[in-house]
């Protein structure tokens, strides 16, 4: 940090704030990529996008020379209650999550257990630059297990929409039901709360006799969007899309996560509906849902967004997300051409596409791209400054939206304001941010010893290193239903 750069101290709540002579990704196609561009903040809001901007007198200017500013990153879907079990299932397979979580071991989350893992994921979230994440928080057994979530959510300066779901219960019971009703009476009873939304979270086995209908209707009767996984090898299949597209349910307020292995057919009713779609790419090609599926999106003009899925497998940054991705569909875009034998001439996904997927396109997403996702004047100050000097890959910055995705990393992020506040700066966090990184190692570093306890030596052993699987079934993994059509008839250790 130079002298004439502010302090952490400084950069008070309602402060002006000035970002100086930075290379601005603004993702507001009137506005475009700036070079030595300026952006003013005051209050919560983004004031000036532009060049020589003058600094109001009571402003701290950032020196941004030799970074990148862009929009806070959105995440539409991250399991953010196992991050408590970081990395534990680094060499699982899709059979061996469902084996872990919905039949083992998810019923042993506890509340604080829950609250731990949302309290270190919302930190983590914000520390690499992502100032929205939807919290797909399907391990809320019961209603106080959801206060937990609500209370963590809280208690970080994030942007967050819980997605409340309960991977141990029938979605047309809890979704239904009077104490569903009044958690969300109790945390969302305004709905204009653009710091704290809410959605429905589960999933469409295919059973032909659709008991999902209650939770959809729940839904509409609320006016909670619905986040769904949809195209998952093995757990949910194009009878699931047909079930909610005969019944009424394919809206416009419907994300279907991962969404890999659909027919076209699928894929035309999601267009059609005016759905969108959340890609985690790192999640698809380790944990086996299927191909990640930009390739076939882009096709149809389904809008996209980028998640990380879960840090119990996956790095937990749109990074990495973002590298994946891109990578995964120019490798598609290769192998077709070869198979037909020809050569790619011309990408094209480009890195301005991915980047715009994980800012402007998750706003989307979420409805609220009218408020955040793009360096927009007027709107809600949620901003990145991607700047590190001490970084040999910072130097130099030729391309911009490809040094986002193919150079930068977490450790880049210098600077993230959330709704005006900074929250990270100079690479450090700052306020409660800060002072809750702290606590959530404690209470993470509990869940940990009380998981490991309760599971035994033995099953955490396995848990850790699984064994080669053979190829015997696996049980219907949602144990709320009986149903056990080829959708849910897993095979471990089959493609």
């Amino acid at each position: 940090m130079t002298p004439e750069e502010p302090r952490p101290g400084d950069l008070t709540p309602g402060r002006p704030l000035l970002f100086r002579d930075a290379t601005v990704l603004s993702m507001d196609p009137a506005i475009g990529l700036l070079d030595r561009g300026d952006v003013l903040v005051r209050g919560e809001l983004i004031e000036q996008v532009g060049r020589g901007l003058r600094a109001p007198d009571d402003a701290a200017v950032v020196d941004c020379a030799g970074g990148l500013l862009m929009p806070g990153m959105v995440d539409t879907h991250r399991h953010m209650w196992q991050t408590a079990l970081r990395g534990l299932g680094a060499d699982w397979t899709l059979a061996q999550y469902f084996v872990f979580y919905y039949l083992n071991w998810g019923k042993i989350f506890r509340p604080e257990d829950i609250h731990a893992g949302n309290l270190l994921s919302g930190i983590e979230a914000l520390d690499a630059g992502v100032t929205t994440t939807v919290d797909w928080s399907h391990g809320l057994q019961t209603p106080e297990h959801g206060d937990a979530a609500v209370e963590a959510l809280r208690e970080v300066p994030g942007r967050y929409v819980l997605a409340y779901g309960n991977l141990l219960g029938a979605p047309w019971e809890w979704a239904a039901s009077a104490e569903f009703r009044s958690f969300a009476d109790r945390h969302f009873a305004s709905r204009d709360d653009d710091m704290l939304g809410l959605q429905l979270a589960f999933d469409v086995t295919g059973d032909a006799a659709f008991p999902e209908k209650a939770a959809f209707e729940a839904a509409r009767e609320l006016g909670l969007p619905v986040t769904t996984h949809a195209g998952v090898w093995g757990a949910t299949d194009d009878r699931s899309i047909r079930l909610m597209w005969d019944h009424g349910f394919m809206t416009p307020d419907v994300t279907y996560v991962h969404s890999a292995t659909l027919s076209e057919d699928s894929y035309h009713r999601i267009a059609a509906s005016g759905g969108t779609v959340s890609v985690s790419a790192e999640s698809e090609h380790n944990a086996g849902q299927g191909y990640p599926p930009t390739w076939r999106l882009r096709r149809h003009g389904i809008p996209v967004s980028l998640s990380m899925d879960t840090s119990v497998w996956f790095s937990a940054d749109l990074f990495s997300a973002m590298r994946a991705t891109l990578s995964a569909d120019r490798t598609r875009e290769h192998m077709e051409a070869h198979a037909a034998g020809e050569t790619v001439v011309h990408h094209r996904l480009r890195a301005r596409d991915v980047v715009e997927w994980a800012t402007i396109g998750g706003a989307r997403v979420l409805g609220l791209d009218d408020r955040i996702g793009s360096l927009t004047p007027g709107k809600k100050a949620d901003l990145v400054l991607v700047k590190n000097d001490r970084d040999p890959a910072m130097h130099p910055v030729l391309h911009p939206y490809g040094h986002v995705v193919y150079q930068a990393g977490r450790a880049d992020v210098h600077t993230v304001l959330v709704n005006g506040t900074v929250v990270k700066y100079a690479h450090e966090l700052t306020g409660t941010a800060a002072g809750g990184l702290e606590r959530a190692r404690t209470a993470v570093a509990a869940t940990v010893e009380y998981a490991r306890a309760t599971m035994g030596e033995d099953a955490w052993r396995e848990a850790v290193e699984p064994e080669i699987p053979t190829a015997e079934p696996l049980p219907n993994p949602y144990t709320y239903s009986e149903y056990r059509g080829e959708g849910v008839a897993v095979r471990r250790g089959e493609a």
